[in-house]
């Protein structure tokens, strides 16, 4: 059990602000921290490894990592941390890295055989993929067979398919070693595919927390699908208003009123929902 309950001062998107989280997690708890920018998602990921100071006080299984008296040096918090940009030694083996952390040739074994790394264990770091230097990173961060895995949109710099295949490997590894886990992302598939809740954060601030099929379907009464998107253009075509909305990585022409087209503006982040309408699916 995560007991948090901790605040700091910040500079956030929106100029200075307040991180103020209170929370309880439960073991083996897969947690995915969602929100904008700036919300402090990576911060609050920092302050739990001790990266960064914050008033309060922060228990790991009736363990007391910080509180007004003390607060635990990073390295004697059993965490492992996996950054986006892999942070691996760049004069080390595949190998050399993971038996940094600690000397067990058993379980850098097991991990490497997990991630299907064997065969590249004594490379050095820039003469691999990006998604396998990011296998790499994941598997070092299971060394110390931590009680907590920290991940701040570890997946985000890689393809589709290759993203698909990391998240069934850390799924894999947060099962295989028990571990509580918790995940920045801003992909919603990737939430609903590997948490058990969700934390929505806000200006520093929990504006939602629940299970991901609560939190991510914003369907509202009758709609039948709903999507959030951002507006890149409006214009006028004839008679008619349009906005152009880009929803992923999918552009989308909306015909709007003329009442719609005074609220709107560029940049701005939309919910599109659609009441009739019967989707077909191409192989």
């Amino acid at each position: 059990m995560i007991k948090l309950d901790i605040s700091k001062k910040l500079h956030g998107s929106n100029g200075d602000m307040s991180l103020n989280i209170k929370l309880d997690i439960k073991k083996n708890d897969f947690v995915a921290l969602s929100g904008l920018s700036g919300s402090g998602k990576t911060t609050l990921l920092r302050v739990l490894a001790g990266l960064e100071e914050s008033t309060g006080t922060i228990e790991i299984d009736g363990e007391t990592w910080q509180n007004e008296k003390t607060s635990l040096a990073p390295q004697k918090r059993q965490i492992g941390f996996v950054f986006q940009d892999y942070a691996l030694f760049s004069n080390m083996s595949v190998k050399q890295n993971l038996l940094y952390v600690t000397k067990d040739i058993s379980l850098a074994n097991k991990l490497l055989e997990i991630t299907e790394l064997n065969e590249l264990e004594n490379r050095l770091p820039n003469t691999l993929s990006g998604g396998q230097k990011q296998r790499v990173s994941l598997c070092r961060a299971m060394m110390n067979r931590p009680k907590l895995l920290l991940m701040d949109e570890p997946l985000s710099a890689l393809d589709a398919s290759m993203r698909i295949k990391l998240q069934n490997e850390i799924l894999t590894l947060h099962k295989e070693f028990g571990t509580t886990t918790i995940m920045v992302s801003h992909d919603p598939s990737e939430i609903y595919r590997l948490s058990n809740r969700v934390i929505v954060l806000e200006q520093g601030k929990v504006i939602n927390d629940g299970i991901p099929k609560d939190v991510l379907l914003k369907t509202k009464g009758s709609q039948k699908f709903s999507f959030e998107g951002e507006v890149l253009e409006i214009k006028k075509v004839d008679v008619i208003y349009v906005a152009i909305i880009a929803i992923g990585q999918q552009l989308v022409e909306i015909v709007i009123s003329s009442d719609e087209m005074q609220n709107l503006k560029v940049g701005q982040i939309v919910k599109i929902g659609t009441k009739a309408f019967t989707p077909t699916i191409s192989f």
